[in-house]
């Protein structure tokens, strides 16, 4: 099946081409119109329904008609002049505020997209005034938007309402601040806009420049980034475009994984092909292009299926996870990759067949016998002294992990990132008010048996509720319309954003409830700090179901392809090695180093997606390399010496050009992107240098042809013709194999 696809794409190379250029640029169109519409912004929407959370959200769509796609602005508005707000004053705003109620926002028009890949966000945004500060230095007003905060064409209309309510609040001698999450997500996107451009033409242009310096060649450097911008494109529409089909709805944050992980495996996949077409095309100067492109392909090709399904596989296993965001995530993820995998199997071998020997012009690298550089002394020192190396490597491994103990998991923006505009007024309104009047969490109080619910009934649990320590005020309550359900806000004096504020939601607040709240009824807490109370208690309970069950599931699909018992669970266990250090380098950076509150909730599974992943990768990469060279007359040290002369700069290259993309994440102001940051670039260097090119090979030298047992490697007799792919003349076989 794989020899007969890169087989057809390397007879039909053009065809091939042309069939991935229509589909890559219709596909990417698809999914660029519909991204916004194919993911879902209520991180609570995500929750089982048996969290309190997720039951309290249900009650405020249900009962109260609030909407899931709903965006709650708050709007400071102040006099000019820093005086006390008068009552004529507070008439005059609230006036202001009735008018903006009425006006309908006109979102902007992109200039650079065509109108038919537009979402109309034009809408009339709900104005409601809230209260006014005690010392009369502020007035509250609240106001919604509705819509997808990721979408630009919302964060437009947000910046066109925000312009048009200061412009008229001015007027009437008024200043003005905003807050609240779409707030928050457009004053950040702003400030990192020049800084994200920036970042992104640095790091395209450190890329090409690998490239070009390892290959000597301006086309080897830029064709693979188009091609796996091509194949990702299409990869990325057929995700989305599914996700339109069953009605499935996908986190924000989940076309942005499907591209950086599509963007790794593929430059992977390219390097790997290229180092050893190049490598082929040296060893056999009369053979066309295309055979070699054939050739090598058809080999390369299996290493390269038996990597990418094995992450699918992994990913795959995120759907036995509860919290629904991981649950569509690791289907989408599957998806995308094995998509990558047919553009591997297809357009790459098309390109290198179309393109032949000119892929390296102009270098003359092809010209001359391949040297022995550093990539070769490293071969020949994991042949010499490979125990020596195994101990160096653990006990490196050992060291990084020790971190993990003491490992605390932040499950908030417990940092801050840019002093925005929305921070500054947040700030503000902290200084007269609770930190959580913006962001209330609320208590839904609901009557199973029918009865009526009144303001009195309620009262007991309201003033249990006030008497809580961190509860700074509890708003009056709120009634649904058949006055079945109630809702009592309560205004937290520490931000919902932090950990303090889920501890006092999932702890006192809601012990008080369960003990106060009116006989025959039921109660929920909901809320920013609910949700991310529950999502701290799903996380868990997921990634200690998904962890093993990957990790057995890969296992099985390594003895099946590696046909061995003993060659998958050593690199399963160099594997571990490296994702138990990269978590602990990062605890101990974060968490000890710079004191922070822990790491990131969302890190091991980024470590999982991206370092377990593409360690994965190298593995079997050099693996697959051992057990060609094995199969070759001499002494295993010696294969694994030739091995590791010709995968390592395969692997080096592909590690560091990954690791600078990723380390360009390490200086963003946001605390948690700069941690997956820092951690995804060091799990990937520890996995390509200290995993892929030393651990592995000096174990697979101390076990020799045995790492595959119950099987070896045929070890065809000295005169036997050479196995296709090799670069090394039989007289360095030879003497190779006499060291």
């Amino acid at each position: 099946m794989i020899r007969a696809l890169t087989g057809y794409s390397t007879r039909s190379p053009w065809k091939v081409i042309a069939v991935w250029a229509v589909l890559g640029i219709a596909l990417t169109v698809l999914g660029q119109a519909f991204v916004f519409r194919a993911t879902q912004s209520s991180t609570g929407e995500f929750l089982p329904s048996s969290y309190d959370s997720a039951a309290a959200l249900r009650i405020a769509e249900e009962r109260f008609g609030a909407e899931p796609d709903a965006n709650p602005l708050t709007v400071l508005v102040a006099r000019a002049d820093g005086g006390a707000l008068s009552g004529a004053d507070e008439r005059r705003i609230d006036a202001v505020a009735q008018e903006l109620g009425r006006y309908r926002v006109t979102m902007p028009r992109p200039e650079d997209t065509p109108p038919f890949l537009v979402q109309d966000h034009s809408q009339v945004p709900e104005i409601a005034g809230a209260m006014t500060a005690p010392d009369r230095s502020f007035r509250l007003l609240s106001a919604e938007l509705s819509g997808n905060p990721a979408d630009p064409g919302l964060q437009s209309t947000y910046r066109a309402f925000r312009d048009h309510a200061r412009a008229e609040f001015t007027e009437a001698g008024m200043r003005t601040g905003f807050t609240g999450g779409l707030a928050d997500s457009v004053d950040s996107a702003d400030a990192e806009e020049t800084r994200a451009k920036v970042i992104g033409v640095v790091m395209l242009g450190v890329i090409v420049l690998l490239h070009v310096l390892v290959f000597r060649s301006f086309l080897a450097a830029l064709l693979p980034l188009i091609a796996v911008a091509v194949v990702g494109g299409a990869a990325a529409g057929v995700v989305i475009g599914a996700a339109m089909l069953t009605g499935t709805r996908l986190a924000p944050s989940t076309p942005g994984l499907i591209n950086v992980v599509l963007v790794g495996i593929g430059v992977d996949y390219f390097l790997f092909l290229l180092f050893r077409f190049r490598e082929q095309l040296r060893a056999r100067p009369e053979q066309s292009g295309r055979e070699a492109a054939a050739e090598v392909a058809g080999r390369v090709g299996t290493a390269i299926t038996s990597a990418a399904l094995t992450i699918v596989a992994a990913f795959a296993t995120l759907g036995v996870a509860t919290f629904g965001q991981f649950r569509v995530l690791g289907p989408a993820i599957a998806v995308s990759v094995l998509v990558m995998l047919l553009g591997s199997l297809t357009l790459l071998p098309a390109l290198l067949a179309v393109t032949g020997r000119r892929m390296f012009w102009p270098s003359r690298s092809l010209d001359r016998e391949d040297r022995a550089g550093s990539a070769a002394r490293m071969g020949e020192r994991v042949a010499r002294r490979p125990l020596m190396l195994v101990l160096a490597s653990v006990a490196l491994l050992g060291a990084l992990s020790a971190g993990l103990v003491g490992m605390r998991m932040d499950y908030g923006q417990t940092g801050a990132g840019e002093r925005t505009a929305a921070a500054v007024t947040a700030a503000e309104i902290s200084r007269a008010l609770p930190a959580g009047v913006s962001d209330p969490t609320s208590v839904f109080v609901t009557a199973p048996d029918g009865s009526a619910l009144t303001a009195e009934r309620l009262g007991g649990l309201s003033r249990a509720l006030a008497g809580v320590d961190g509860v700074g005020q509890v708003a009056a309550t709120v009634l649904s319309e058949d006055r079945g359900a109630a809702r009592i806000d309560l205004f937290l004096t520490a931000s919902p954003q932090l950990q303090e504020a889920r501890d006092l939601v999932s702890g006192p607040v809601r012990d008080t409830v369960a003990a106060h709240r009116p006989a025959g009824t039921e109660a929920h807490v909901g809320g920013t700090a609910a949700v991310f109370a529950d999502i701290a208690a799903a996380v868990d309970k997921d990634l200690r179901v998904v962890f093993p069950v990957a990790a057995a599931l890969i296992a099985l699909i390594l003895v099946v392809l590696l046909r061995s018992l003993l060659a998958p669970l050593v690199l399963m266990i160099a594997v571990g090695f490296g994702f138990a250090a990269t978590l602990g380098a990062s605890t101990l950076v974060f968490q000890q180093a710079l004191g922070r509150a822990g790491v990131d909730f969302t890190l091991p599974l980024v470590l999982f997606l991206f370092v377990v992943a593409l360690g994965t990768d190298y593995n079997i990469l050099i693996s697959d390399r051992i057990r060609e060279e094995m199969e070759r007359p001499g002494p295993a040290r010696a294969a694994v010496a030739r091995a590791v002369r010709h995968t390592a700069p395969a692997i080096a290259t592909a590690g560091v050009v990954l690791a600078a993309s990723f380390g360009s994440l390490a200086v963003s102001p946001a605390p948690s992107t700069q941690q997956i940051g820092f951690a995804t670039a060091l799990g990937i260097m520890l996995s390509a240098f200290v995993l892929s090119i030393v651990l592995v090979p000096a174990l697979a030298a101390l076990l020799g042809r045995s790492l595959w047992w119950p099987l070896r490697p045929r070890r065809p007799a000295a005169d036997a013709p050479r196995h296709s792919g090799g670069t090394l003349p039989e007289r360095r076989d030879h003497a190779d194999a006499s060291r």
